[in-house]
């Protein structure tokens, strides 16, 4: 089954390119099935990259699967256009009252600051609170994973000299697959 997205978002053209099955909105509805409510609070600068990135990997199962994408409600991005984000995003204060599968919640470039410096922080609080009770599953992504086991076990981080986790290059194994 592919990825929902909305047609006009730069990642549906991208991964269509790429051989990942991507829908409309359109093509969905016309569908007998509830797809998967993946929302992405994408915290990363590159918001189209991060959004590229991570629908590729979400829409690479057998199941349909609509991404919902989400913003902190105050925090302006400086580095994404403010039509594309009016546009494809929704910010928490929108979506907080709905129930999804899953929430990712990725990194941000900010690792060396002290989470009560970020200035989103007690939102992202109010969010990794909200997901105790309105999502079945989270998955915190570099500084996202950092922020969540601080919040929720108190572990402090420790900065290393080299990255120990996240997202690293990789290479294709199989030329068969089309990811």
């Amino acid at each position: 089954m592919p990825i929902k997205l909305p047609s006009s978002l730069p990642a549906y053209d991208v991964l269509r390119n790429e051989g990942v099955m991507v829908m409309s909105e359109d093509q969905a509805a016309r569908q007998d099935i509830r797809p998967l409510r993946i929302g992405l609070l994408n915290l990363m600068p590159k918001k189209i990259q991060t959004e590229n990135q991570f629908a590729r990997l979400i829409g690479a199962t057998p199941l349909q699967i609509e991404l919902s994408l989400i913003r902190m409600s105050e925090h302006q991005t400086r580095n994404t256009a403010a039509a594309h984000m009016e546009e494809f995003y929704r910010p928490f204060q929108e979506v907080k009252d709905e129930k999804f599968d899953g929430l990712v919640i990725t990194g941000a470039p900010i690792e060396h600051l002290p989470f009560s410096e970020v200035t989103y922080w007690d939102e992202l609080v109010e969010v990794m609170n909200w997901t105790q009770t309105n999502v079945h599953s989270t998955f915190g992504v570099c500084w996202g994973g950092m922020a969540m086991i601080n919040h929720f076990h108190g572990v402090k981080k420790h900065i290393l000299d080299n990255k120990a986790f996240g997202c690293f290059r990789h290479h294709m194994l199989d030329d068969a697959s089309p990811y």
